[in-house]
């Protein structure tokens, strides 16, 4: 046994110290997450010139969401650099706070890349108008690795082709950001729910029954049910149906219901066609979840379900003050401010899909568009432009959060950060329709907010499964 520590600590004591790596970071990352300056810990960030005047230009954008970022970013840059000298500056200014324990901080350097020449050494991009940017950022990751063969120097980029042509271009290092990433494989994310073969109760070696208002809690080991969350649904093969009303360190504690129950929950007059949709009901209906997350296909119900407890929640229980529907406009919608009307009426292209559902629900009606002027107007049912929301507090509201599939976790951040008093947010995407370049799958905004909320206890997650439009949309979502 002394042998074996004495062993361990000789190896220990040989560890060679941690390699101090560089960085070479694109435009695209710090747009992505404008701290990113500060979470590569010990090691050295450089930033191009390049980079700089890109940043530069894009803050100045009519498109409120980048130049935002690119302004924080800038920011953050200058908090390092501010005292700095020219020198430092070129050699490497230390970053607050990010130096692990016992390591010293990480540095942030600029790299004065338009001083870079042609030299037989070194490859060497030319600068051709349409890529000159993209050329000259691994151009300095290209020198920096020549002129310090040893060391691990990264050109860090979300941009799928340029790391191609950084590998072609002879660049050993080339990463994607992977800072925000959650998981390893999209097919590992929340689903609000978890199917046990065959009987649940067989698997439970005890259990204890006890009384918490007017519910009856059943808690269970948690190393039976390992996986479990708050406000998850587990069910089997049998007939056993339970919500985890919350966890502990040793224990789970359930809340037995059944499929016949939450299959006759009714809002406004929508009923669910299937179980995933009836969870999902029961989630948005309960009043200890402030924000639902509903992701799943197109067409699986996601906003009919939203919208339809929004308007059973403000015009039948009284329970909010105004319905607000909101999603990011693409870039081309810049030229919403050219369309006429107000807020409201320029949204009304990208809100589309909620005057659809609104239909859906009063489609049998004898005045079917009378019903829903009505019920716009006595739900308060306004449309934003996520643009806009920032700076503003919203107070007992019914907030839906339309496509967020599209945002960042910054993004999503700092609009569920306006969420006030009194109100519930449910935030809906699919995460099979992303239209944001730099985003995937796996780096969305909506997979960071399912990831880190599913042990809230106030949140709420679940995924809609099964096409509810057509057997020609099941056919199109599964085989085109």
């Amino acid at each position: 046994m002394d042998s074996g520590s004495a062993l361990r600590v000789e190896k220990s004591a040989t560890l060679k110290p941690v390699v101090k790596k560089t960085y070479v970071l694109d435009t695209n990352v710090l747009l992505h997450d404008p701290t990113a300056v500060a979470a590569f810990k010990q090691h050295r960030v450089v930033i191009p010139m390049t980079v700089l005047e890109e940043l530069d230009h894009i803050k100045d954008r009519r498109d409120k969401t980048v130049s935002r970022e690119a302004r924080i970013a800038i920011q953050m840059i200058d908090k390092v650099v501010d005292a700095a000298s020219p020198q430092e500056i070129q050699e490497g200014v230390e970053v607050p706070g990010s130096g692990l324990e016992g390591m010293p901080p990480g540095t942030l350097a600029i790299f004065p890349d338009q001083s870079l020449a042609e030299n037989s050494d070194v490859p060497y991009l030319d600068g051709t108008p349409a890529q000159a940017n993209d050329n000259r950022i691994i151009n300095v990751a290209l020198r920096l690795q020549a002129e310090n063969p040893d060391e691990f120097v990264c050109l860090v980029t979300k941009d799928i082709n340029m790391r191609i042509k950084a590998k072609g271009s002879g660049l050993v290092h080339v990463e994607d950001y992977r800072r925000d990433r959650v998981l390893d494989d999209i097919d590992l994310l929340a689903r609000g729910y978890e199917h046990i073969e065959g009987d649940f109760w067989s698997r439970i070696s005890e259990v204890d029954t006890l009384r918490e208002g007017d519910c009856t809690l059943h808690r269970v080991p948690r190393k039976s049910v390992p996986g479990a969350y708050p406000n998850q649904f587990l069910y089997d093969d049998q007939d056993f149906m339970a919500f985890v009303k919350r966890v502990d360190k040793e224990f789970v504690y359930l809340r037995c219901d059944s499929r016949d129950n939450l299959m006759h929950k009714r809002f406004w007059g929508l009923a669910p066609r299937n179980l995933e949709q009836a969870m999902a009901m029961s989630l948005l209906d309960d009043d200890g979840v402030d924000m639902t997350v509903l992701t799943g296909p197109a067409g699986s119900g996601k906003t009919l379900l939203a919208l339809s407890y929004g308007l059973h929640a403000i015009l039948e229980q009284k329970r909010y003050s105004k319905l607000i529907v909101a999603r990011s406009t693409p870039p081309i919608a810049e030229e919403i401010g050219f369309l006429p009307g107000t807020e409201e009426e320029k949204m009304a292209p990208w809100l589309a899909a909620f005057d659809d559902n609104l239909e859906i629900l009063h489609g049998t009606d004898e005045s079917c568009h009378g019903s829903i002027d009505y019920v716009k107007e006595r739900a308060n049912i306004q449309f934003k432009s996520l643009n806009f929301m920032r700076g503003r507090s919203f107070n007992n509201a019914y907030i839906i959060i339309d496509e967020s599939q599209g945002l960042t976790q910054f993004q999503l951040k700092s609009v569920i950060s306006r969420v006030g008093a009194d109100s519930k947010i449910v935030v809906l995407g699919n995460l099979a329709q992303i239209d944001n370049k730099y985003i995937s799958p796996l780096t969305s905004g909506l997979t960071y907010l399912v990831e880190k909320s599913k042990q809230y206890p106030h949140a709420g997650i679940m995924h809609v499964n099964g096409i509810v439009r057509s057997r020609l949309a099941a056919f199109a979502e599964e085989n085109l």
